[in-house]
């Protein structure tokens, strides 16, 4: 029991790193595959939500609510006017991620929420129409076509025409699940978990089992939570308006959050204690000790009094809650959340109160080794905001002496007698010794996405690489026209077909092209097939509608064609994907064709 409740809590300790808000994806996730189709995605305007906040007489103001697991390109944004003799002023638009990327160089993205200024001129106060241009990919490897909306600005004294805030959602059955299992993983700190046997004390005063033991339990619970739910509205309403996650790509912001959740770090191991100030905590404590036990009232002043004196102890899982919250700009999903967070921290005692007290792990030096794991997590989320203002190789080396310290501490190069589960710890130190090395090789070679530290390996000479014998094999295609002539020419001829779309502005589709299709284990067994390629980087009307009818939301995607001219659906390939997974696709494609 004790190993399952330290498993839990060191998946959801932190809701920023469950839910990913503070993660520094790459814009093509290299290394991972996904051999998906359009329900793993989005549609464009899901992903990235558009609406008109407001429009004066001086500024114009938009919101952007990208989907998580979503992001938006800087250098990809316009704004036009109808009738274009409007004029309108330079865009004010917050840094963004930096982000470097091996074919496209420097680029900004945005995660999160994205507020965008317009200046407006006074004396020009005409009814227009906005044409706002943007492109945006998902972290998963496929990429939007460019994308234009159309958002009426009224006139004078008149309304703009906007999609109503009210109706972004910021929240869903499953957040609130997980952010109740990550209340429930906090209940298992050093500094909370002793507290349960007070508390119970305090709050039943002996008054355990029966509807008495339940309903004091939950006078204690609810209102602990509905202080958290408290301030998870506060923050979904003013933390928007401050837009915190636009605010966190400033160095001057990270460097100062990143020294935080270090300190917190050290706390968790055991330099020094973190706790209210003196003072406060003596009031509150008295406060809490004068309050009659055993009675609804007094349970529920407890329960409010609670959330403040156990602050100091998830004070960094909470930040990155509150800041995950700030991102919805959704009073009542951050209200919802939070609201969930302390129901998962009172869990435990509703245990007791109903006489669970049994199923309920001892306090014990296992204690100390979660401390540690939430030290670590607070050291990887302090490197994951740094990442967003260090160069990639720089963050790569932080990560590896993580990853060497971590594996120092489990006894990786302690060569003595140790008991099995010694030996099982000194084994995973040894792995990630392993991905240390990785980790500082690659940042030496100029690399920096953790996910694949390692430098890829160097191309075999023309004579032996048989790309270059089989990239003329490639017809690149350009028109709906076009693309009916060659399938049905292939048709024709009772060929299958390989048909690869791609556009130039499209990350995903330059890594296929060099690291997938010029595989050798992806060359040796494209001969079969016709090989097309569609290239969709103009993204004109007619190249948007041959995605409709294909029923696609962008490149990268690699569809098949049986020799009847009919495709394969089943076997799409939506997204990036890796060599090996391909070489491997492409066999059951084979097989499946009698090839």
């Amino acid at each position: 029991m004790r190993r399952l409740f330290f498993l839990l809590f060191l998946l959801l300790a932190s809701p920023a790193f469950a839910s990913g808000l503070l993660d520094n994806r790459p814009s093509a996730t290299l290394g991972a595959a996904s051999s998906s189709n359009n329900a793993d995605f989005l549609p464009v305007h899901e992903a990235f939500k558009l609406s008109l906040v407001h429009a004066d007489a001086q500024t114009i103001k938009l919101r952007f609510v990208v989907a998580d697991g979503y992001y938006l390109y800087r250098h990809r944004f316009q704004f036009h006017t109808e009738p274009t003799d409007i004029v309108l002023g330079a865009p004010r638009i917050p840094n963004g991620e930096a982000k470097h990327d091996e074919f496209f160089g420097d680029v900004e993205v945005y995660h999160g929420v994205l507020d965008i200024e317009l200046p407006r001129n006074a004396s020009d106060l005409r009814a227009f129409t906005l044409l706002v241009g943007y492109q945006g990919c998902a972290d998963k490897g496929l990429c939007y076509p460019p994308e234009t909306e159309r958002l009426s600005i009224g006139g004078e004294g008149g309304k703009p025409g906007a999609l109503p805030l009210g109706d972004e959602k910021g929240w869903s059955w499953q957040s609130l699940l997980l952010f109740f299992l990550a209340g429930v993983g906090l209940t298992f700190t050093p500094c909370v978990l002793p507290m349960l046997p007070i508390l119970s004390g305090v709050v039943l005063r002996g008054q355990v089992g029966g509807w008495r033991g339940l309903s004091l339990s939950l006078a204690y619970v609810l209102p602990m939570a509905a202080s958290f739910a408290v301030l998870g509205a506060l923050m979904g309403v003013f933390g928007a308006s401050l837009n915190l996650q636009a605010r966190l790509q400033s160095a001057w912001v990270l460097v100062p959050f990143a020294l935080f959740f270090v300190l917190f770090a050290l706390a968790m191991f055991g330099l020094f204690e973190l706790k209210l100030p003196q003072a406060l905590g003596n009031r509150l404590n008295s406060l809490a000790n004068r309050t009659r036990g055993g009675s609804l009232l007094g349970a529920a002043v407890l329960g409010v009094l609670s959330s403040l004196l156990v602050s100091p102890c998830v004070s960094a899982p909470l930040a990155g809650a509150l800041l995950y919250i700030s991102a919805s700009g959704d009073a009542l999903g951050g209200a919802l959340k939070l609201f969930a967070l302390g129901l998962g921290m009172g869990a435990p005692l509703l245990l007791v109160a109903t006489g669970g007290a049994a199923w309920l792990p001892k306090s014990g030096p296992w204690l100390n080794t979660v401390k540690n794991a939430i030290g670590v997590l607070l050291l990887g989320l302090a490197i994951g905001l740094l990442s967003r203002v260090l160069p990639g190789p720089v963050t790569l080396l932080l990560v590896g002496l993580l990853a060497a310290g971590v594996a120092l501490f489990l006894g990786a190069l302690e060569f003595v007698v140790k008991t099995p589960r010694q030996r099982l710890a000194q084994l995973l130190g040894l792995a990630l010794l392993v991905y240390a090395l990785a980790c500082w090789y690659g940042a030496l070679s100029g690399r920096g996405d953790p996910l694949r530290p390692l430098p890829p390996p160097t191309p075999a000479s023309s004579a032996g690489n048989p790309a270059a014998s089989t990239a003329s094999a490639w017809q690149t295609l350009s028109t709906p026209a076009a693309l009916d002539a060659a399938l049905a020419e292939a048709k024709a001829a009772g060929q299958p077909v390989l048909l690869d779309w791609y556009a130039d502005w499209c990350i995903s589709c330059k890594v296929i092209e060099h690291e997938v299709l010029n595989a050798p284990q992806v060359q040796a067994q494209l001969g079969a097939f016709k090989l097309l390629r569609f290239d969709i980087t103009e993204s004109n009307a007619q190249q948007r509608a041959l995605l409709d009818r294909y029923q696609l939301f962008g490149p990268p995607a690699l569809l098949f064609f049986a020799a009847n001219g009919s495709e394969m659906t089943a076997d799409r390939v939506i997204g990036e994907i890796n060599a090996t997974e391909f070489a491997n696709h492409l066999v059951r494609v084979r097989s499946d064709l009698g090839l």
